[in-house]
């Protein structure tokens, strides 16, 4: 649960790198609270509102993981846009957002594995 905090209280930080845990954790949560908040919906109003809600509220937080990430492939945030390619341009993007991080430090900072983490 800290990986999602973590995420949202840096909700608008595009600079440094994030590490794949931080990312996938978040959007294991991510996929998580949107089916719990489909579900009471669906319980009780029905109209599908409450999920889109959510999904608004954490659309800056949820680019920005997404941009560190792909920092910490040494790529540049630009690269989210490849998603726009149909078909193949979503699976390119996945396998960045999975590729392991390059060990040494690059433009974007130190390797967040390396880094202590602040208490």
């Amino acid at each position: 649960m800290n990986w999602y905090l973590d995420v949202l209280k840096n909700y608008a930080t595009f600079g440094g790198r994030a590490r794949r845990k931080e990312y996938w954790m978040f959007t294991l949560f991510n996929a998580i609270a949107y089916i719990v908040l489909m579900v009471i919906d669906l319980a009780t109003i029905g109209s599908g509102v409450l999920p889109v809600i959510y999904e608004l509220a954490v659309l800056i937080p949820s680019l920005a993981v997404a941009v560190r990430r792909l920092h910490d492939t040494d790529r540049s945030g630009g690269w989210l846009f490849i998603a726009f390619i149909p078909l193949v341009g979503a699976i390119i993007l996945l396998v960045f957002l999975a590729s392991d991080g390059k060990p040494e430090a690059n433009k974007y900072g130190e390797n967040p594995k390396l880094v202590p983490a602040a208490a």
